[in-house]
Order: C-alpha cells, then structure tokens, then sequence
C-alpha cells in the first residue's frame, strides 16, 4: 500500500518539477500562471494536465494547436514516481525514505534541465545543500572523516552534519580546482559553477565517499557517453558543451539508489 501512495506521490511531484524544469530557466514563477502550451499558450485544463494519463491520452500533442508535447514531461513523473516507491519499498516510512526521496526528485529536475538548457538552478543546488545538511542529524550517516577528524563526545547527529557539510565543501573545492585548472590552461571553461553547487549538493546528502564515488562515475559516463553522443551526432569535440550535469545526476541516483537504498532493503531483509 505504502509502495503505490509512494509512486502516486512521486507522479504529483513530478508533474511539479516538469513546471520547474520549463520555467525556472526561464525565470518564470512556478506558481502563476497555472500550465500553459509553450507553443500556443493555451490554458492547460486540469484533465489534460493528469500525470502521463493526459500524455498518452492525447497523444503527445496539445489539444489545441497540436504541438508535440516533449517526452520529457512523462519520463520525469514516471521516474520520480518510480524512485519514491523504490526509496518508501526499500526503507519503510522512514525519515531516511523521505531523504533519499527528497533527494532522487531534485536529482531528477536538475538532470533534465541541465540535458535541455544547460542550467541547474540555484533553487535545487544551494536549496537541496541546505535541506541535506537539516536532514544529516536525523538521518545520520556512515562513519566518515568527520567522525575521525572530529571528537567522538558530539554525539552521532552533529558528527552525521559534520560528515555533510565536510562532503559538501570538500567535493566542491575539488571540482572548482579541477575546473580552474583547466580554464587556465585550456583558457576555455570546462566546468559551469553550477556543477560545483551540485556536487556541494550531492555531498550534503550522501556524504564524502559516496561523493567521491559519484565523481568518478560521472566522468566515465561523460566520457564514454558524451564521446559517443559527439561521434554519432558529428559535433565539433572542441566546442560541444557536454551537459555534465546530468552526468552528475545519474551517477548520483545510481550511487544513492544501490548504496543506500537497496543496501537498506538488504540490511532490513537480514534483520
């Protein structure tokens, strides 16, 4: 029961984050007007804003001036509605489910907006820092380095924030490094300071190993899968902009989802 209130809740948030993806690149405010046809403008009634059911009812086309309606928008509530029934499935209802929930959402939001516009909001980078660091005492974390580095008598929820917040300014630091380096020698920029915002975000949920681990991960798929993409397409390799972070986000899902979550369902499986 918990699973499906989960998948539908994660539809609803969907269809939200298709509003924030859509506007605030644009800064338009998400609230007013209600959802219009970008093409026409058209007022969307409500019947035909009901999460992938309108899609495909329609055809993925406006019913007004029937323009295409990207696949993005039922690919994006399919998937948060997928990735809360799989956090609420694996970890009960639980803070830690309504953490890594949280977390898959703004993930999701940031790797389509970033795959269309090439911006990542400030709203879901610093936003989602700072809701991670809340979350870090009551949900705490693995032990890390800040449970070295810092004296064991704080007690496990300052030592979780500590873990967050030495993740977030440590991971930061480094890709901002990597990414001056690389402007200073290859005198064009590498990186967007958005990337440096996310991996401060990523951090600030999962903590520094698993944000380490999602660096990696996500410069090998934006090696192997951008190179690939610039292959097929025929883009010029030396001006192409890879939207790195949307590499960012799906390594950042895949680590959470396998080194959270379903390591969460396993640890509740063997109690």
């Amino acid at each position: 029961m918990i699973e499906a209130i989960a998948f539908l809740a994660g539809l609803l948030i969907g269809s939200f984050l298709n509003v924030c993806i859509y506007r605030m690149p644009r800064d338009l405010s998400v609230v007013r007007p209600r959802s219009f046809c970008p093409n026409c403008e058209k007022m969307i009634v409500w019947y035909d804003n009901i999460p992938v059911a309108s899609y495909l009812l329609l055809g993925g086309r406006c019913r007004h001036c029937r323009a295409r309606i990207p696949l993005r928008y039922p690919l994006v509530e399919l998937a948060t509605a997928a990735a809360f029934a799989v956090c609420f499935a694996a970890l009960g209802t639980t803070l830690a489910a309504l953490k890594y929930a949280i977390f898959s959402a703004i993930l999701i939001a940031l790797i389509a907006s970033d795959f269309e516009e090439r911006i990542l909001p400030d709203e879901f980078t610093i936003g989602g820092t700072a809701i991670g660091l809340a979350l870090a005492p009551f949900v705490p974390m693995d032990f890390g380095w800040a449970h070295i580095l810092l004296p064991p008598s704080l007690g496990p929820r300052w030592l979780s924030f500590g873990e967050a917040a030495l993740a977030a300014g440590f991971s930061s630091a480094m890709i901002w490094l990597v990414a001056w380096l690389y402007e200073k020698f290859r005198h064009r920029e590498g990186l967007g300071f958005g990337d440096v915002k996310m991996i401060a975000m990523i951090g600030a949920f999962l903590g520094l190993k698993w944000a380490l681990l999602t660096l990696i991960a996500a410069s090998l798929f934006g090696s192997v899968l951008g190179l690939g993409y610039i292959f097929i397409t025929r883009k010029d390799a030396s001006t192409y902009e890879l939207p790195f972070g949307s590499f960012l986000g799906i390594a950042a899902l895949a680590v959470a989802m396998f080194g959270e979550v379903v390591a969460g369902w396993y640890s509740r499986l063997g109690a």
